[in-house]
C-alpha cells in the first residue's frame, strides 16, 4: 500500500465525522484527534520497527517492549483513580504477564527469539493485558462503590477483608474475563481474527495464519485470567488500612490508607 493509497482510505474518516456532525454528536474533535494520533504513532513506530529489525539486537528488542509495557501502564492507571499504589501494581502485572508468557514460548520453542516475532506478539500480550485490567478495574470499583455497606457489615460480624470483598471481587474478575472467552467461541464463524487476516493478506498459508491465530487466542485467555487475578489481588488489600477497616476508594471518601 501506497502513502497515496493510505490518503484515499481517508474516506472511511470521513463517513463516520459526517455522520457525527450531522447527529450533532459531539465527537467530532475526539474523531479527528484519534485519526492524527493513530497516523503519527503507527508511522513513528513503523519507522523504529524497521530500525530493530534490521538491527536484530536483544537490547533495542528489550527496550520497545519496555516502551509498550510503560505506555500500557500510563493508559491504565487512569481506571485506578482512587486505589492507592495502583500504578505499580499495573506495572507488576504487565511484566509478569509479559516475562511469563513469552519466556514459555520461547523456552519451549515456539517461537524463534526473533524481533519480528517477539515484538508483535509482546504487543497483542501487553494490548489485551491492558484492556483486561481496564474493564477489570472498571468493574471492580463500581462493584466496591455499591457493596460498601455491605463490606462493613461483613467485618462488623468479625469476617476478613478477603471475606468482606470476596463476592465483588469474583465478580469484577468474571465479568473482565467473559468478553475474550465468549469471543473465543465464535472465532471463525463470526469473524476471521486480526492476525490470521493480516497474515492471509501478507501471502501466508492459510493454515499457517490459523496456527498463530490459534496460539495468540490461547495467549489471550491467558492474560485475561493472569491480568484480572493480579491486579484484583494486589488492590484490595488497599481498601482497608491497617486496622483492617475498610477505607473504600481514597478518591471518593478523601481518605488515604
Amino acid at each position: 500500500m501506497t502513502f497515496i493509497e493510505l490518503m484515499t482510505s481517508l474516506i472511511f474518516v470521513a463517513i463516520p465525522l459526517g455522520l457525527a456532525l450531522f447527529l450533532k454528536l459531539g465527537l467530532e474533535r475526539d474523531i479527528l484527534i484519534a485519526t492524527v494520533r493513530s497516523i503519527i504513532q503507527l508511522l513513528i513506530i513503523g519507522y523504529i520497527l524497521t530500525f530493530v529489525f534490521e538491527s536484530d539486537s536483544p537490547v533495542f528488542m528489550l527496550l520497545m517492549i519496555l516502551l509498550m509495557i510503560g505506555a500500557a501502564t500510563q493508559n491504565i492507571i487512569k481506571k485506578g483513580d482512587g486505589i492507592p499504589g495502583i500504578t505499580w501494581m499495573i506495572l507488576l502485572t504487565l511484566v509478569t504477564v509479559e516475562t511469563l508468557t513469552m519466556g514459555l514460548m520461547l523456552w519451549l520453542g515456539i517461537i524463534p527469539f526473533e524481533p519480528e516475532k517477539v515484538i508483535p506478539i509482546s504487543g497483542m500480550i501487553i494490548g489485551n493485558c491492558m484492556v483486561l485490567s481496564l474493564l477489570f478495574l472498571n468493574k471492580f470499583k463500581d462493584e466496591v462503590e455499591r457493596s460498601d455497606e455491605v463490606i462493613e457489615l461483613i467485618l462488623s460480624f468479625g469476617g476478613t477483608p478477603k471475606a468482606a470483598i470476596e463476592r465483588s471481587l469474583k465478580s469484577a474478575i468474571r465479568t473482565s474475563m467473559i468478553p475474550t472467552v465468549e469471543a473465543q467461541k465464535t472465532m471463525g464463524l463470526v469473524q476471521l481474527p486480526g492476525m490470521m487476516s493480516g497474515l492471509i493478506i501478507g501471502g501466508a498459508d492459510p493454515m499457517e495464519a490459523v496456527l498463530y491465530q490459534l496460539l495468540i487466542l490461547f495467549l489471550i485467555l491467558t492474560t485475561a485470567s493472569i491480568s484480572a487475578v493480579m491486579v484484583g489481588y494486589l488492590a484490595y488489600p488497599r481498601l482497608f488500612n491497617q486496622k483492617l477497616q475498610f477505607v473504600g476508594l481514597t478518591y471518593r471518601k478523601g481518605k488515604t490508607t
